[in-house]
């Protein structure tokens, strides 16, 4: 297991802390042609359907392609392929200074979505709908709204003739949500020199929270928890419905979830979390700040920890949770259930393994028919023995750049490390010896956090905010 780097937080803290580079004002960097270019990408992403079950990213990525090849970046400077046909990335360069010596950046943004199921939705989930000054469909906040922000910004400046001071690689890529073919891990491997930089980007994680439309903060990911999903299985005899039996595999393992559900994992706070609560506190009310800091006191304070702990957000910060997510069960109508199994899917905080967890699990349903195996068939999960991502290094220029931008959207609101309560595709690039860095400006409410759920949306202001602030960040750190 490793520990966060000290270091490495405190050095973020002073460089969030930091004034801000002064730059002259300028008006708006969106025109009506580009905002209408703007709802015009992200209209085809969201209505090219990229579930992992029925969907292809491939026709997402060729989609971009064209728009690319249309104003006027060169074929060669771009690539679409993939594990197989359904599952395609597109890696797109966009052309620095010659001569410049200066490493790439690269810009990592997930086109996969989850699965979204007509019946359960008020609109149509792949159809892009406007409504109550909402964007609404599956991928509006996770997250297509950052792709095309990303495709949006590079065609701006593309049509600015801008150079930038080295060159910018944009991944748009496949199986983030799930799956095995997660196209970040596939280009690493078979196309390396197409995306190797001196950094990533990755809007997937950190970003703009607002309440109430109004910012608050933008967030930086400093660290992120880790994935797992255990499989639960119960198998039982069986026999015939007439002849109930208290070994009934539903029964057992439902009473195993409902353990689950009234349990929680022990608090815990490591540097990122530390340095997030101390800040946070600083914009929040009397009640919930007071309770922010009795946490961080040396005996942190249970009653506060139990007051925090219902804001799911700020639970998540303080505790690994495990949530179960799938279950199934039986094999006809008029028989006991010879199986019943369950998926239960954890974020587990950094410093812990899978494997701690399964233990813990184990001891929590208390259940001896039911077993508990960590899920390396996805390929999401890479073992009992893996470990969170090191914070990276800091870099002083993202951090230069991320104010500056900031600055000139959002004056006066505080740039805050934090821990990804999810996980991303930053763990890959990060493994693979390339420092990331996580946040956008799709400003989302706190309380309206609805990625992965039914009717996801975002505010039709937020979404061109996001563009200009990527157009703004890529031109401030790539225009010196």
């Amino acid at each position: 297991m490793h520990s966060l780097n000290v270091a490495s937080v405190a050095a973020l803290l002073t460089l969030t802390a930091a004034l801000p580079i002064q730059i002259a004002a300028q008006q708006p960097a969106l025109s009506p042609a580009d905002r209408t270019l703007a709802r015009d990408v992200f209209k085809q992403l969201i209505e090219t359907n990229t579930s992992h079950s029925v969907g292809s990213t491939t026709v997402a990525a060729e989609a971009m392609r064209k728009r690319f090849l249309a104003a006027g970046f060169a074929a060669k400077d771009m690539l679409v392929a993939g594990a197989d046909d359904r599952h395609g990335n597109l890696v797109l360069r966009y052309h620095g200074k010659p001569g410049s010596i200066i490493k790439p950046v690269l810009i990592i943004a997930h086109l996969d979505v989850v699965e979204a199921k007509r019946e359960d939705w008020s609109t149509d989930p792949f159809q892009l709908v406007e409504k109550d000054g909402f964007f609404y469909g599956r991928g509006t906040q996770d997250m297509k709204d950052s792709d095309g922000a990303c495709v949006t910004a590079l065609l701006m400046l593309k049509k600015q003739g801008f150079v930038p001071d080295r060159d910018i690689i944009l991944a748009l890529t496949a199986d983030e949500e799930g799956g095995t073919m997660n196209g970040v891990d596939w280009l690493l491997k078979h196309h390396r020199e197409l995306v190797d930089a001196g950094f990533a980007l990755n809007p997937d994680a950190g970003g703009l929270s607002t309440n109430k439309g109004k910012p608050t903060f933008l967030g930086v990911e400093a660290t992120e928890k880790l994935y797992a999903d255990f499989k639960l299985t119960v198998t039982n005899p069986g026999g015939h419905s007439s002849l109930p039996r208290k070994e009934n595999a539903i029964y057992q393992l439902s009473a195993a979830l409902g353990r689950l559900a009234t349990y929680q994992f022990p608090f815990e706070l490591n540097t990122v979390t530390r340095a997030y609560f101390e800040e946070r506190a600083k914009t929040q009310t009397p009640p919930i700040a007071a309770d922010m800091r009795a946490i961080l006191a040396p005996k942190a304070d249970p009653a506060a920890i139990a007051r925090l702990s219902d804001d799911y957000v700020y639970n998540s910060l303080m505790h690994t949770t495990c949530v179960a997510t799938m279950l199934s069960g039986g094999h006809a109508p008029n028989a006991l259930p010879q199986r019943a199994e369950a998926n239960v899917n954890c974020r587990i905080l950094p410093g812990h393994t899978p494997g701690e967890v399964r233990k813990q699990l184990e001891a929590v349903f208390a259940e001896p028919k039911l077993t508990v195996k960590l899920d390396t068939d996805s390929g999401i999960n890479g073992g009992e023995n893996e470990v969170s991502v090191t914070p990276p290094a800091l870099n002083k220029e993202v951090f230069d750049a991320l104010h500056s931008a900031t600055n000139q959207m959002w004056p006066e609101i505080p740039v805050i490390p934090e821990m990804e309560t999810g996980a991303s595709d930053s763990k890959i690039t990060m493994d693979a010896g390339i420092p990331s860095y996580g946040f956008s400006g799709m400003g989302i409410d706190e309380d309206d956090v609805r990625a992965h759920g039914r009717d996801e949306r975002l505010g039709v202001e937020s979404y061109y905010a996001g563009v200009e602030f990527m157009y703004l960040y890529l031109k401030t750190l790539t225009g010196k």
